[in-house]
Parts: structure tokens; sequence; C-alpha cells
């Protein structure tokens, strides 16, 4: 074989896979054809939260003197900055890669990689030409690309989708935004913050809708607070274009309604990359537009794996990678567990921010547990106060009988570092009790999650 290891696609999922395998003494290669790193470094995770952290700066200069300061002269964002300093970000990170790459012995075959049998990969080139490489076991983490309804197609220029979000050479002066997932509500917060007038519109009857209800509802708040338009219940039922204007007829539950905008965003969600890889050809079997693996990502074809966007689960970057590791230690023989996908944490980087984890309060009483529900709300406590950040608040779920932390919903500023928190918490297996007799520093946002425990039990000090 030419190889221990070929994986095909060099996301969270597969790069950190390969470097695992690396560690556990594979000769690994990569396939990739376009940049390391996959959509998530390049077109992804990071380049939007580069982004938003502009679109926060210009929001802290804007309101400089809530904070004793002021500021002479008009304070505006130069939208080819923002979007040349996000490009940045994102190929500096996708040079870190290259380096990893090196670091560890891993070989980059630049191409697009093909199942060719189950020892084998087909890789083709830019130009065309085809090599075949052999390895004794094969991972494909081909990730997934932004979903088009047929009512909604994607043209690249006024009808978008999240990678031309976050490259055009215009500030739009308007936006619709189609879907308020993480990545809808990411993109329309980011428009939003910087002076662009954002309709947000969904299908279902709330924003954010995996997550618990109350958080919904603040998050709505707060972005009505911003003066965007939050549209509920409501379908995009047609875009034309019109004198470089998008008309965009909208279903609500009052009636029709029509809009009129530079840039229509679609981000209803993704589809997965599971086309021209040979899938069908190496009798790979696949459910529902994704490939059927068992705990360890085996697939129905023997030294066949499969990891990511593209196997069951939530297609969350952490997610990927966490699989990929499991994977490659199975492969290699050590000893370890199927993933907890019940214990996977959440996270949306709007502001406020949104972190989760665990069962909603309405799928706890769905399950049949008799819950103890405790929330503290960030406007009392004192480092949201004094950092000019009170919106949101922490929830904590615990089963009654045993003390069970059974979901965490957070919303509030800086929330998505505090997550890993209930993570350890719930691997752990932490009561109620055990959390709020854990001393949390003071002054901290954190100190809210010992508040929130206390307060499912008559305990809570600062309410």
């Amino acid at each position: 074989m030419d190889y221990d290891l070929i994986i095909i696609g060099s996301g969270p999922g597969g790069y950190v896979a390969a470097i695992r395998a690396s560690q556990l003494k594979m000769k690994v290669a990569v396939v990739e054809r376009a940049e390391l790193g996959g959509i998530c470094l390049n077109w992804g995770c990071i380049p939007t939260k580069s982004l938003l952290k502009s679109a926060q700066v210009f929001e802290y200069l804007t309101h400089s003197s809530d904070y004793g300061i002021t500021i002479t002269g008009e304070v505006r964002p130069d939208f080819n900055a923002i979007i040349a300093r996000s490009r940045g970000v994102a190929e500096g990170m996708s040079k870190g890669i290259q380096f990893l790459f090196k670091k560890n012995n891993i070989t980059h075959i630049k191409g697009t990689g093909r199942l060719a049998g189950s020892n084998n990969v087909e890789v083709e080139d830019a130009d065309g030409s085809k090599n075949n490489y052999s390895a004794k076991s094969i991972i494909l983490a081909t990730g997934a690309r932004s979903k088009e309804l047929p009512n909604l197609k994607q043209d690249g220029k006024k009808i978008i989708g999240y990678r031309e979000a976050m490259t055009l050479t215009k500030q739009p002066g308007s936006m619709v935004v189609v879907g308020s997932g993480a990545i809808g509500s990411e993109f329309a917060n980011f428009y939003q913050s910087i002076g662009t007038s954002v309709t947000l519109v969904e299908f279902l009857p709330r924003i954010v809708p995996v997550e618990d209800e109350e958080v919904s509802k603040q998050l709505e708040r707060s972005f009505k607070k911003m003066k965007m338009k939050v549209m509920t219940d409501s379908i995009v039922e047609s875009v034309e274009i019109l004198k470089d204007k998008c008309i965009v007829t909208i279903k609500t539950p009052k009636g029709p309604e029509i809009i009129e905008s530079d840039i229509v965003l679609s981000a209803v969600g993704i589809t997965t990359n599971i086309e021209g890889i040979g899938l069908e050809k190496a009798g790979v079997k696949i459910e529902k537009g994704k490939v059927l693996v068992d705990d360890f990502y085996r697939t129905s074809v023997a030294g066949v794996y499969a990891i990511g966007d593209i196997v069951h689960g939530p297609a969350l970057a952490h997610v990927a990678s966490a699989e990929g590791i499991i994977c490659v230690e199975k492969i290699a023989g050590v000893a370890v567990e199927p993933l907890d996908y019940k214990n996977i944490p959440g996270c949306t980087y709007t502001s406020p921010e949104i972190a989760s984890c665990g069962l909603t309060e309405t799928a706890a009483k769905e399950a049949g547990y008799d819950i103890k529900v405790g929330k503290f709300p960030f406007t009392a406590s004192g480092k949201a106060s004094a950092s000019g950040a009170k919106d949101g608040f922490v929830k904590l779920i615990f089963d009654a009988t045993y003390g069970e932390l059974l979901g965490a919903h957070l919303i509030g500023a800086n929330v998505t570092e505090m997550i890993a928190e209930i993570v350890v918490a719930r691997k752990l297996e932490t009561t109620a009790h055990e959390l709020m007799k854990s001393v949390h520093p003071h002054p901290t946002m954190s100190e809210a999650i010992m508040e929130a425990a206390a307060a499912a039990y008559g305990e809570v000090i600062h309410l």
C-alpha cells in the first residue's frame, strides 16, 4: 500500500484525523482540491467570527459614550477592509494547517478524490489528469455545502449563499436573510450591525428553532432592539430581479408581503458532498443523504470510513474533529468509546451569543422527567453590568429526583466560552448541588451558572 491511511477532505474532521493518525505512527495522505482546512477555516467558522468581531468593535465605538469615552468625528465601517481582514484571518489559519501537515509528515495530494475500490483512491487534478493511490484504510470527510431551495436558486450575485456573503465587494443597503439557524442569524447580526437594513425570515414559529424557546424569544428581542425586521411563520415564495433589486414575495400568517432588497441570502441549511466520490461504485450504503456508519464510523465497505457532515449527528466542526479522532484511534487499535451525541455543545455567535448543551425544557418534559429549572438573568450580574452586556441569562434544567444536569441554555456575552463548564459537568455526571457548591470567581459571567443552579433549588443569592 502507498499509505496506511488516505483521507478525502481536509476540514476539521479530515485534518484533525490526519494529525492524530500521524501521532499514532501511520503514513498519512490527505486529498484536498481547495484550501487546506476546508469550509470551516476558509468559508465558515473562522472568517465569520472575524466579521462578527469587526461588527462588535463598530458597536463599541458607536456606543463609546456609554463607557465614558468621547469620539470626535465620524465613525463608520469600511466594508472592504472588514472583508479583507476576514479573508486574511482565514488565509492565515489555512497556512497554519500547511505547517501542521509538514510537522506531522502528512502528504497533501491536491485534487478531487473518489473511491476506486475499498483500498484505492483516484485523484483528479485541475488539468484533468488522474492518479491512483492505495491505502489500508480510507476516511471520507467531504463535508457539506449551502443548500438550495427550488424557488430560491442562487445566482451568486443577487441571491447568494454564505460564501458570497463574506466576499461581497460592496455593502448592500438592504438584505433579506432566509433561514434563522446559526448561519442565517450570524450573517443577519453582522450586516444589521454595520448598517445594512436586514429582514430575517424563518419558516418555523420562532428563530434559532433548535434552541430552548426562551433563548429564541431573547434573541428575537435583541434583534428587534437593533431595528432588524424578524418574520416568523413565514415563507419566501419567490424572488424576482428587477432593475438591480430583489423583489421578494413572502407568505406570512397575515397574508403575502412584498419586500424590496439589494441582496437575498439563502441560509436554509446544508447539503452533504456525497456526489461524485465513488460511493455507489464501491458499494457504500447511503440513507437520506448521509453515509451509513457504525459507532466507530465504519461504512458498509471494509476499510472505508466516514466522518463529519456526511454522517449522522450534528453538522458541527467540533463534532467532526471528535469523530475523526475516535475513528483513527479505532483503526489503530486504541481502546475507545463511542461519541456521546447527547453531550455536544452548540454555539451561535450572534450578539448576544447563544450556547447550549443537552435537553431543552420542552424536550425534558416530553422525555418524562420531573424537572427543576433554574434561571439567572445577566441583569443581576455585576460583571455583565460593568461590561455593558446585560442582555440574556443562564437556564439550567435538572432531574428533580437525582439532581442530574439534563440541559443548559445560555444567551449573553461570551457564553460560547462558558458552555465548556457544562459539557465537562455533564461528562462527570455532576449534580446541581455540586455545581452550586463549586466556588466561581467574582466578578465573572460564569457566576451565573452557579446562581442558576442555586435558583433551581431556592438558594439563589443575587435575585
